[in-house]
């Protein structure tokens, strides 16, 4: 019965640092007035600009139902808005207003602010995420590297 140990479990770990790494990143992101996930929606488009909600969607693995909220919330601070996609007036895409873009600048020095509140050298926290990306990879999981 020992396989039934918490300590035996592999999703445990995994659990538990992912709450801490999310309550690690709450103060660094208050002044960007983002929350965790919502920060996550603008790494996307600050890769790529102009995505419908389906592939922010699958970026993020996040069904819409989860995603349109924080979308609207995102609108409403100004950082992004929906707007046609020029190559096809049908489709609706989110875009980065001239805020959210200038809000990446602010960001960028959140991954190392991070590193540094886990007390991790750059060396360490490559591997780590190396790692959690190759296990991503195992999962079909290909955008998983944040």
């Amino acid at each position: 019965m020992d396989a039934l140990h918490l300590s035996n479990q592999l999703c445990f770990p995994f659990y538990a640092v992912s709450k801490e790494i999310t309550k690690r990143y709450r103060p660094l992101l208050e002044p960007l007035q983002l929350t965790y996930p919502q920060y996550l929606v603008m790494l996307v488009l600050w890769e790529t600009d102009q995505l419908s909600l389906k592939k922010i969607g699958e970026r993020l693995h996040l069904d819409s139902g989860t995603l349109t909220p924080l979308v609207n919330k995102l609108i409403s601070q100004g950082y992004i808005e929906k707007a046609r996609n020029p190559h096809d007036e049908r489709q609706l895409v989110i875009q980065l207003t001239p805020t959210g873009r200038a809000l990446q600048h602010d960001a960028a020095d959140i991954p190392a602010k991070l590193a540094e509140v886990l007390g991790l050298t750059e060396q360490q926290y490559s591997a780590y995420q190396k790692m959690l990306t190759d296990l991503s990879m195992k999962f079909g999981l290909s955008d998983a590297t944040c």
